[in-house]
């Protein structure tokens, strides 16, 4: 890991706080006024944060196959975060209740003791080509680590974007498997800088250059050539210390402790452990047009690397009592190229972010990883899960029901004090108000 990128370059009007107490509370559009001014969103921004015009049908038809239409997510903001001494609120896409409300809350405990440190990888990629029909895939290893520069010359198309920016193929490096079930298969990783790109078309594109020249050298035959979700020459960090009495004491922290143990061990919690931490992160992905399956795909198999699924975090007890919690992580993520420049919606989000670079990115969606997996265990090791969750479910089953405006936090309010959150009670409640507020008959 390299150091801190907000540590070297502060990005500009970095001098607001994400503290903004209450926000929650405030209507809508009150909301949306805030953020504006911290962005300095325009009124065309603006409206796309409220469905006005955001993505199109017929932007919709020229991004996939067999369009019919657009399917929004709720867009919400994450606040209090500080990353790397810097302010930030936070973009998030999620339909789940409770996720950005728990994780401005962990962001909020973090930042009474200087918020997040995070730090991120240069942004290597791997593209993979699997070569097939070799006597000895030792032998065709040592051909192609001689032709090396060759190939890396090969692969840097002058024309492409991301090598007129500085990047490029970096290095290969090879995956023999002589004793394959399918004969022998050498696997030559191509390692390239994709800078401020998620990569993938960049790196696609570059196996495909070099193929018939690997072929070539190596007298083997170039099977799949595509790059590799598995960025773990990509990584992200972040870490945070939480002090004692902030959390609820020594006795939280030591079972805030014991359930991170608990999903290092066992990969059936850690399954679920990780699906906490993702939801934060999936979330961003999501808000700044970039591959939320990708970024799972890395995590997950970077969490069994072992052999074992595992933790993606590691919580421990400093010596003073307080309690340090720490994220690794893959994340391949870019601000250019795909939906993130497309997207009107993910435009505005990346503006509302003020991230200057992929890196930058990254970091500040470990930070995020780690709050939300702080706020799920805390939860879980203190008062429960459910109560917080249920408490904002009840909302989502007051408007299934049919509730609107006003209607719904009288309802939901009802449901919570009568501890019957179901949505058959909430058509009951909403019956019940419809009815008492007929005219009497005459």
């Amino acid at each position: 890991m390299t150091a801190p990128l907000n540590s070297r370059v502060v990005a500009a009007g970095r001098n607001k706080s994400s503290r903004i107490p209450g926000f929650y509370e405030r209507p809508l559009p009150e909301r949306l006024a805030l953020v504006a001014q911290w962005a300095g969103l325009d009124t065309s921004e603006q409206s796309t944060l409220l469905g006005m015009n955001g993505l199109s049908a017929l932007q919709a038809d020229k991004m996939v196959e067999n369009a019919v239409g657009v399917y929004a997510l709720p867009l919400g903001i994450a606040v209090n975060f500080t990353i790397n001494h810097s302010d930030y609120l936070i973009p998030m896409a999620i339909e789940e209740p409770s996720v950005i409300a728990a994780v401005s809350y962990a962001a909020k405990l973090a930042r009474a003791e200087g918020g997040f440190l995070a730090s991120s990888d240069e942004p290597l990629m791997i593209g993979q080509l699997q070569i097939m029909k070799l006597d000895n895939v030792y032998a065709a290893a040592g051909k192609l680590w001689d032709a090396r520069a060759m190939l890396l010359d090969a692969a840097n198309d002058p024309t492409s974007s991301i090598v007129q920016r500085g990047g490029g193929a970096r290095r290969i490096e090879f995956q023999p498997y002589p004793d394959s079930p399918v004969g022998a298969m050498l696997v030559l990783h191509l390692i390239y800088d994709v800078r401020d790109a998620m990569g993938a078309n960049a790196i696609n594109t570059a196996c495909e250059r070099i193929a018939p020249l690997v072929e070539s050298i190596s007298g083997g035959q170039v099977n799949l050539r595509i790059l590799s979700n598995l960025s773990d020459k990509r990584r992200a960090t972040a870490s945070c210390r939480i002090a004692a009495e902030s959390i609820g004491g020594d006795a939280v922290v030591e079972r805030i402790v014991e359930a991170g143990a608990f999903a290092e061990i066992d990969p059936h919690r850690a399954a679920t452990h990780n699906k906490g931490i993702l939801n934060g992160m999936d979330a961003v992905c999501i808000a700044t047009g970039n591959d939320w399956r990708a970024l799972e795909a890395g995590a997950h198999a970077y969490a069994a690397r072992s052999g074992q699924y595992r933790s993606l975090t590691r919580w421990t007890r400093e010596p003073d009592g307080a309690l340090r919690g720490e994220i690794d992580v893959p994340l391949a993520v870019g601000l250019v190229g795909g939906a993130t420049r497309v997207h009107p919606a993910a435009k505005v989000a990346l503006k509302i972010l003020n991230v200057s670079s992929a890196r930058q990115l990254a970091e500040v969606i470990a930070a995020v990883g780690l709050a939300q997996n702080l706020a799920a265990i805390r939860a879980l090791a203190s008062e429960g899960i459910q109560r917080g969750h249920m408490s904002l479910h009840a909302r989502q089953l007051a408007a299934a029901a049919g509730a609107s405006g006003p209607q719904i936090d009288r309802i939901s309010a009802q449901m919570i004090a009568d501890q019957n959150i179901r949505l058959d009670y909430a058509r009951t409640l909403l019956a019940r108000e419809t009815e008492s507020k007929k005219p009497p008959s005459a």
